[in-house]
């Protein structure tokens, strides 16, 4: 009876101990390099895309009302290709940096408080 007892609390606070140390440190690391990853390919490709396809046809029409048709087509295509191509880089870089760091730090936190306090329930 006592050593029921007793393997009980034993079991109960290591388990809670350990999953929420273990399950904090993987979840953060998963999470972060995942979205990391994810957020940086998705979101630089779709603002590269869209903001090529946006700033070529606005300054096209734009242009093409207030300045030459050569200009108007030199500087849309040259513009869509600089952005697209800056953006993509710049945007991958820039989030999966941000992303990994700033995810794995607030989740091992978040997840190790949340984790403990309900597993220790």
């Amino acid at each position: 009876m006592i050593l029921s007892i007793y393997l009980s609390i034993y079991l109960s606070i290591y388990l809670s101990i350990y999953l929420s140390i273990y399950l904090s440190i993987y979840l953060s690391i998963y999470l972060s390099i995942y979205l990391s990853i994810y957020l940086s390919i998705y979101l630089s490709i779709y603002l590269s895309i869209y903001l090529s396809i946006y700033l070529s046809i606005y300054l096209s029409i734009y242009l093409s009302i207030y300045q030459s048709i050569y200009l108007s087509i030199y500087l849309s295509i040259y513009l869509s290709i600089y952005l697209s191509i800056y953006l993509y880089i710049y945007l991958s870089i820039y989030l999966s940096i941000y992303l990994s760091i700033y995810l794995s730090i607030y989740l091992s936190i978040y997840l190790s408080i949340y984790l403990s306090i309900y597993l220790s329930m």
